[in-house]
């Protein structure tokens, strides 16, 4: 305990550090003071039936818990982070499989630049889309009876209109969290809004297993042992996110002028969960589609509909866990080049001991990936779909998202980075890391610019 006093007064006492810190706090709330307020037209007072019934839905409840309760909320920021999200992930598949944009990339900054700008157009294009099927979805039951007649005429073009205009401002506020701010911005901003629904969810557990007074000392030993297993995934999924396999590298000595230099011995680390959390929401992205058709029936809904709206069945699980294990091999083979990696070990006299210099290296480093991509492409798809199995065992439906997921997986990898950067401005003024047992390292920089 002292020593964690010691560690928080170095970082208060960092002018740059402090100031990060303050930076990031403010701008975050005021993210969640938007998530508060209402939509023009929309009565606060009678939707509170509705937030319950989007809470009860599996799917809605997964939007709702990235945009911290904002689409529940029919909040003038429902739509949150998520367009540009989505945005970013179809600009960075086109740096990667389109030779065009790849050039356009390679030309540096100006490059760097065109690309954002390009993003943010399909931002805004993917936003209007996505508002227009979440009014769609206000004009049924439960948000329909809270509308105000009076308002109805101006509905539509004003709602598409702010819902744009809340998605472009909380983009705004992740690239000055990104600027001035400590860690990515965006994905500080998702993290905020899972963490938001954390207290509430706990809550809702709580009372749910030691509600009944004849069973009070049961639900008590049921909920403790749900936050021991809660714990549990968690650290195992700080080992997937850090887990990497080091292949030992060599470097030839030279001789330059009357002295040799180089023959140093080094490793070089592969992540076992190369890809992150793509997988996941790619996977999640394409079983989504089928449920636009119902967008706003999904409880009448029947058949592949029904099937992929339901986390908790076992179809959804069969094959959602197929495409996460098949989408991590696709997306480490695009962003992963062991050919290039074997031509810089040999440009800078690097070698695999026992391996010939070039395509051998190549092949055995890709062999290598292989081998850990299985099972962290297997533990991935687990960590997916454990959020079914925690609902199917009697976990509340809120609770039960943070067993697992994308959102767990999103929230350990922001903790991790943020924890990060901390660490780093603590060892540049010379002051002891956060852990003695070694440097905290965060998530693989792929997919840190994206989420």
């Amino acid at each position: 305990m002292k020593k964690l006093g010691q560690t928080l007064k170095n970082i208060w006492s960092i002018e740059e550090l402090r100031s990060k810190i303050l930076v990031t706090l403010g701008l975050v709330l005021v993210y969640r003071f938007g998530t508060h307020i209402v939509l023009p037209g929309i009565d606060p007072n009678l939707i509170e039936q509705a937030q319950k019934s989007a809470s009860s839905n599996g799917l809605l409840s997964l939007f709702d818990t990235f945009a911290g309760g904002a689409f529940s909320q029919a909040s003038i920021l429902a739509l949150g982070i998520m367009p540009y999200i989505s945005a970013s992930i179809f600009m960075q598949l086109m740096t990667i499989l389109v030779p065009q944009f790849q050039k356009v990339q390679k030309e540096g900054e100006s490059g760097r630049k065109k690309i954002n700008q390009w993003t943010r157009y399909l931002t805004v294009l993917v936003t209007m889309f996505q508002a227009g099927a979440y009014i769609a979805y206000l004009n049924g039951p439960g948000y329909g009876e809270a509308q105000i007649a009076a308002y109805k005429d101006y509905f539509f073009l004003s709602t598409i209109i702010i819902l744009t205009a809340g998605t472009l401002f909380v983009m705004w506020l992740g690239e000055r969290i990104q600027d001035k701010g400590l860690g990515n911005g965006t994905s500080i901003i998702i993290m905020v809004g899972i963490l938001a629904r954390l207290p509430q969810s706990i809550a809702q557990e709580f009372a749910a297993k030691v509600g009944a007074k004849d069973a009070y000392v049961k639900g008590m030993v049921i909920f403790g042992f749900e936050i021991v297993v809660l714990i549990l995934i968690i650290m195992a999924l700080i080992i997937l996110v850090q887990g990497v396999r080091q292949v030992q590298v060599n470097y030839a000595k030279q001789i330059v002028g009357n002295r040799a230099v180089g023959g140093a011995r080094q490793f070089l680390p592969l992540k076992v969960n190369m890809a992150g959390v793509m997988p996941i929401i790619f996977a999640q992205a394409i079983m989504f589609l089928p449920t636009l058709f119902s967008f706003t029936n999904l409880d009448s809904a029947q058949g592949i509909v029904k099937i992929f709206s339901n986390h908790s069945n076992p179809w959804y699980m069969l094959i959602y866990s197929i495409m996460v294990i098949g989408f991590t091999f696709l997306y480490t083979a695009l962003i992963f080049n062991p050919k290039q990696m074997s031509e810089d070990l040999k440009r800078n006299n690097g070698f695999i001991p026992g391996v010939k210099p070039g395509q051998p290296t190549a092949d055995y480093i890709g062999t290598v990936m292989d081998r850990i991509t299985l099972p962290g492409a297997v533990f991935l798809a687990l960590i997916g779909i454990l959020p079914g199995f925690a609902e199917m065992l009697g976990v509340t439906q809120g609770f039960s998202t943070f067993f697992g997921g994308t959102s767990l997986l999103i929230m350990v990898g922001v903790i991790l980075d943020t924890l990060q950067q901390i660490e780093t401005h603590l060892l540049m003024q010379q002051y002891d890391g956060l852990m003695s047992s070694g440097r905290v390292q965060g998530r693989q920089a792929a997919y840190g610019a994206t989420i």
